[in-house]
């Protein structure tokens, strides 16, 4: 008895030290929207028609490709965008788990398993650190938002629930942010597509991702004009990102596990690339993060960001400091750079790599050329007269005849 008093004792004062000291609520704080669309593929921006998101860029910034991290799944990428860790940091190394010691199994249709904070709490994500600042968070099915994780639960949040439409998501965001008492002042989104579409059919396949990719650009016009209405565009900072790319799956690239190890050698735990089962038509990822194909991109827009601004590459993880310094927090340690972000931020001096690499390359260039053109002209000799006169002193007296 006296061992469970003190374990409750502990688990207490561990919820009470995380949030220990902080100020109350401001309504004042810096606002910041995290948006998902699950297994949107970088390159779509430029494979198909997306008309809203492209004004959405064009008045923000883009990065690219963002390099996620291995696994390419979607639970340990999220969490990665949230903590800033890689997975075997934050602990959500795949979409589905075992522990061998607890015989514990983590899956994402067990809605006990998957809320368990043991699963979740060797890291700190950033809702749980803006609330510890005494601000109020909010999700509309963010993997993890539903968990009570270092004892601290989300202010607003909506559980998973595909059946749920995008609509009735944004108004339950944008109410939480604008009501009277208590508002939220982070919040983050989940969208399951086009992961699903990309699984069923392939980021190949033209007539179905153009289809449902249409739908993405609705929602993102739906978000957009609720933002305004609401008078929130101007003031509230939005990111719009993905955990992982696509790829098509082809029965034609297949490492045959039971042709290496025999079946009674292992057990299988996930059904994923990785465990190397037999692919089906349409797409799949998990693959190697190295690959373009795997690598989601990054749009923002607010009053923290510039406007029309384009860069190639970020990592995933830093996502998260670039966050933290938007909503003014301090950051948990974890695996992400600010400087990689600060050339999107308006309040970052920045230097763009490539930018810099050519102004430095073109003065050397020019000075090379100006140097060589001057030791050119100081080189040139004078070329020689035909004929040469001589002055002596009595070429003036007259000839004597």
């Amino acid at each position: 008895m006296a061992m469970c008093t003190l374990a409750f004792v502990l688990t207490l004062a561990h919820g009470i030290i995380v949030c220990a000291g902080e100020p109350s609520g401001n309504t004042t704080s810096p606002r910041l929207i995290l948006v998902s669309f699950d297994g949107f593929r970088a390159d779509y921006l430029s494979s198909y028609s997306l008309p809203k998101l492209q004004e959405f860029i064009e008045d923000g910034v883009l990065v690219r490709e963002v390099k996620n991290v291995f696994i390419t799944k979607t639970f340990p990428n999220h969490y990665s965008i949230v903590t800033g860790l890689y997975a075997e940091s934050h602990g959500m190394v795949a979409n589905t788990m075992y522990d061998k010691e607890n015989n514990r199994i983590f899956r994402p249709d067990n809605f006990t398993a998957k809320t368990d904070p043991v699963w979740w709490n060797e890291a700190t994500p950033i809702w749980v650190t803006n609330q510890c600042a005494g601000r109020r968070s909010g999700s509309a099915m963010w993997p993890g938002t539903d968990v009570k994780i270092q004892n601290v639960t989300l202010t607003n949040f909506l559980p998973y629930d595909a059946s749920v439409s995008w609509e009735a998501r944004v108004n339950n965001i944008t109410s939480w942010f604008t009501r009277a008492e208590d508002p939220i002042n982070f919040a983050t989104m989940y969208f399951h597509e086009p992961d699903h579409t990309g699984h069923v059919y392939g980021p190949e396949d033209k007539g179905n991702m153009s289809r449902m990719l249409g739908i993405i650009d609705k929602n993102i016009e739906y978000l957009v004009s609720k933002l305004k209405e609401s008078k929130l565009w101007d003031t509230v900072n939005v990111i719009i990102t993905s955990d992982h790319g696509m790829a098509q799956c082809s029965q034609d690239r297949v490492i045959a596990l039971d042709n290496c190890i025999g079946r009674e050698n292992y057990q299988l735990v996930d059904s994923t690339p990785v465990a190397a089962i037999l692919p089906l038509k349409g797409g799949d990822h998990g693959y190697d993060n190295a690959l373009h194909s795997m690598h989601p991109f990054l749009a923002a827009h607010g009053p923290a960001f510039h406007k029309n601004f384009k860069m190639g590459t970020i990592n995933s993880v830093d996502i998260y400091p670039m966050m933290c310094h938007i909503l003014g927090l301090k950051a948990e340690p974890n695996n992400g750079t600010l400087s990689n972000t600060k050339c999107l931020l308006v309040d970052q001096w920045c230097v763009h790599l490539p930018e810099a690499i050519g102004i430095v390359v073109g003065g050397i260039l020019a000075l090379t050329t100006i140097t060589c053109v001057i030791l050119m002209l100081k080189k040139k000799v004078p070329s020689p007269r035909q004929f040469t006169r001589l002055q002596f002193q009595d070429d003036d007296d007259p000839l004597i005849g």
